[in-house]
């Protein structure tokens, strides 16, 4: 999220001020354009502090006029503005703060939450790691069954033309998809000669 907050679990009992990146980001090009990055070109040599969030890749920011020497009913985010784009903050409202709760009753309903919707899916991935084939099996026997086997033969041959692959070779052809020969040794078996032995 983005905003001041509080969350104990991550910040201890201080007040922080959590950026969105690609807001700032944002503002700074927009208003600075220097080329540079806006959080460590500007906002710590101004004086603000990174507190990351734990392994999350997100974090939080500390810092005079922010989130420190103030008075907490009337937060804005002016002085990390001006410290970003180099010109006099304009925010006349005032954000709030978003209170995390970390009671163990909370945390509990969130991770059964989580589990609820995030379970069957870990489930699923895991098993198609075992049977990474199925599904795709599944698919091209019903695809075969769709479209009939004369044509899938046909897709087969195109979709690997070029490759290693050998394509399927139809009913009563050899592996090069010619006709085969009669081992019975009819009027097929010379096929070799172009022409039947009837013919001779």
């Amino acid at each position: 999220m983005s905003g001041f907050t509080r969350d104990t679990k991550y910040y201890g009992d201080r007040l922080v001020y959590e950026p969105l990146e690609s807001k700032w980001s944002r503002y700074h090009a927009n208003h600075c354009g220097c080329g540079q990055d806006w959080l460590t070109a500007h906002a710590i040599p101004a004086g603000f502090t990174v507190l990351r969030r734990g392994r999350t890749g997100y974090y939080g920011l500390v810092g005079p006029g922010l989130t420190e020497g103030v008075n907490e009913e009337e937060l804005t985010t002016n002085a990390l503005w001006e410290a970003v784009t180099g010109t006099p903050g304009t925010q006349h409202w005032y954000e709030t703060v978003h209170v995390v709760c970390r009671s163990e009753e909370l945390e509990a309903a969130r991770k059964a939450e989580n589990e609820r919707i995030y379970g069957p899916r870990r489930e699923r991935a895991a098993k198609a790691k075992k049977e990474p084939a199925t599904a795709q099996l599944k698919y091209l026997a019903s695809l075969v069954e769709k479209v009939g086997k004369e044509q899938f033969d046909a897709e087969f041959i195109k979709a690997v033309k070029g490759t290693d692959i050998k394509s399927r070779a139809p009913p009563g052809t050899d592996h090069h998809g010619r006709e085969a020969a009669d081992e019975g040794g009819g009027p097929q078996a010379d096929r070799r000669f172009g022409r039947p032995l009837s013919a001779i």
